[in-house]
């Protein structure tokens, strides 16, 4: 059966077949469907997005589509990351047999490698200018972490405003907690409608994209060397990465999803979930752009609105109330644990 389904049906859960879109959505708006039902579409069992009613196993029922788009985002996310490693290695691998030949290239070829490797502030900033220059159409860039610092804001802001002078579009991407930055709410009133600003959980590492044409990305964890990536299949799947990211953001000036449960706030179920996943705090804490110590007190919150006098029983709370599921396919709360009531602050 699984050698049929693969052959019959090549694709991924992103982009079902046609017999798939109907037999899936058929469960999504029904609750479950006869194992009948999907017996022309073993890929719906493959790739799990559908699996047997413990009630019943005449029956099928649907993974939450919610549950789904995570699952394939924390793929996209493990995937890119990979694909830096490796593009590191191998960048610094040819570099040092570069080195065991000749003089050294011109600065005419290096300036038109595909990829190239900045070593120091100076070389990294320059290399910026340089792109932000040429640039006439478009800038794509990824923030991780969480409040931006004002210098880091003032930093790049000669750039920006030379962009915007030129009716350049930027679009960036920053974490849920870059919100509550008072220097990025400023930056943003300042450039106006040429910056166009989303927020997620967990965003991928730093990327600064101009005119689909020049990439940066760290090469190193203290951000002291990067990348300067012109290889047009490496920028094609970078830019593929963003959209696909932008389009799960959330607009800065719209409100966080809610929760629905009365004292959680979305901050804590974004924590609730990865906990959920079995990460440590300091892991945690990284993804979501903020500091242990606020991971923690974020925890404490949390063990004490659903009751939970130890980790291991918060695990179990947090899978009883459904928050190890994304947004919106939570399960409902049982008897002790209120939904929030429409138009409550979701608070952070």
């Amino acid at each position: 059966m699984a050698g049929h389904g693969a052959q019959d049906h090549p694709h991924g859960a992103d982009r079902l077949c046609e017999a798939g879109d109907r037999v899936y959505s058929r469960a999504v708006r029904r609750g479950r469907v006869p194992r009948g039902d999907a017996e022309q579409v073993p890929c719906l069992l493959e790739l799990a997005l559908l699996h047997p009613d413990p009630d019943d196993m005449d029956w099928l029922v649907p993974t939450s589509p919610q549950e789904v788009m995570t699952r394939l985002l924390h793929g996209l996310y493990d995937e890119v990351s990979a694909s830096r490693r490796r593009m590191g290695a191998a960048v610094a691998a040819f570099e040092r047999y570069a080195g065991l030949g000749g003089p050294a290239p011109s600065a005419a070829v290096a300036e038109g490698a595909a990829i190239r490797v900045l070593d120091g502030d100076a070389r990294i900033q320059a290399a910026l200018d340089q792109a932000t220059g040429a640039c006439t159409t478009e800038v794509l860039t990824v923030q991780p972490g969480g409040i931006r610092r004002e210098h880091e804001l003032s930093e790049g802001l000669h750039r920006a405003l030379a962009l915007r002078g030129r009716g350049v579009r930027m679009r960036d991407l920053y974490t849920h907690v870059a919100r509550h930055g008072q220097g990025l709410l400023n930056y943003l009133e300042l450039m106006g409608p040429a910056v166009e600003a989303r927020t997620l959980d967990e965003v991928i590492d730093r990327l600064i994209l101009f005119d689909r044409t020049v990439a940066f990305i760290p090469a190193n964890a203290d951000r002291t060397m990067a990348l300067e990536l012109r290889h047009p299949a490496l920028i094609a799947y970078l830019v593929t990465v963003f959209e696909r990211l932008w389009r799960l953001a959330i607009p800065l000036t719209a409100p966080l999803p809610d929760t629905r449960i009365e004292g959680v706030s979305h901050r804590e179920q974004s924590i609730a979930a990865l906990l959920a996943e079995g990460h440590q705090d300091a892991v945690i804490a990284e993804r979501l752009g903020i500091s242990v110590r606020t991971c923690r007190a974020h925890i404490a919150r949390l063990s004490e609105t659903l009751g939970a006098a130890s980790r291991t029983q918060l695990g179990v709370r947090i899978a009883q109330v459904g928050l190890d599921k994304p947004l919106g396919g939570a399960a409902p709360p049982p008897a002790g644990i209120s939904p929030r009531a429409p138009g409550s602050p979701t608070g952070l």
